[in-house]
C-alpha cells in the first residue's frame, strides 16, 4: 500500500491501488454509504482527494482490524463524523457553555464506537479461552500416550 501523497485529483483506480482496494470495493462502498462518491463531472471519470483516500485507508483498517460487518463499520464511520462534525463546531466557539453542551453530544457516539470495539474485544477473548482449552486437551491427550 502506497503512502505517497498528491494534491491532484485521483482516479478510482489510483485510489485502489494505494490503499490496498479494488475499484469494485470503492464503488460499493460509495454505494452503501461508508464513502463519499467521488466527484463526477458528466461524461468524466470519478475524482478522489487525500481526504477520500485517508477515509478509505481508516475504513479498511478498522475492517481489518476490528474484523467488523459492513453495518458495523458503517455505524462506526457514522459516528466518527458527527464527533468530527462535533470537534469543528467546539473549535468555533469560545462559549464554554456551548462546549459542554458539544462534549455532552459527542459522548453517545464515542460509546457506540466503544461497543462495537467491546463486543470484538469480547469474542477475541472467548476465541482465546477456546483455543486455550483445546491446546490443554492436547496437552493432556499427548502426556497421556507418552506414558
Amino acid at each position: 500500500m502506497s503512502t505517497i501523497s498528491t494534491d491532484r485529483p485521483l482516479r478510482i483506480g489510483e485510489v485502489a491501488e494505494r490503499t490496498g482496494t479494488t475499484p469494485r470495493t470503492i464503488r460499493y462502498y460509495e454505494e452503501i454509504g461508508l464513502l463519499p462518491g467521488g466527484a463526477r463531472e458528466p461524461g468524466k471519470h470519478r475524482v478522489y482527494d487525500e481526504a477520500d483516500v485517508e477515509r478509505l485507508q481508516e475504513i479498511t483498517r478498522l475492517r481489518d482490524l476490528l474484523g467488523l460487518s459492513l453495518e458495523e463499520l458503517k455505524q462506526l464511520v457514522e459516528a466518527e463524523e458527527a464527533r468530527a462534525a462535533l470537534r469543528r463546531r467546539f473549535h468555533e466557539t469560545s462559549s464554554s457553555a456551548e462546549r459542554l453542551r458539544i462534549l455532552d453530544a459527542a459522548l453517545p457516539h464515542v460509546e457506540t464506537q466503544l461497543e462495537l470495539v467491546r463486543r470484538r474485544h469480547a469474542e477475541l477473548e472467548r476465541l482465546e479461552s477456546e483455543l486455550k482449552e483445546k491446546k490443554r486437551a492436547i496437552l493432556a491427550r499427548r502426556r497421556e500416550l507418552s506414558r
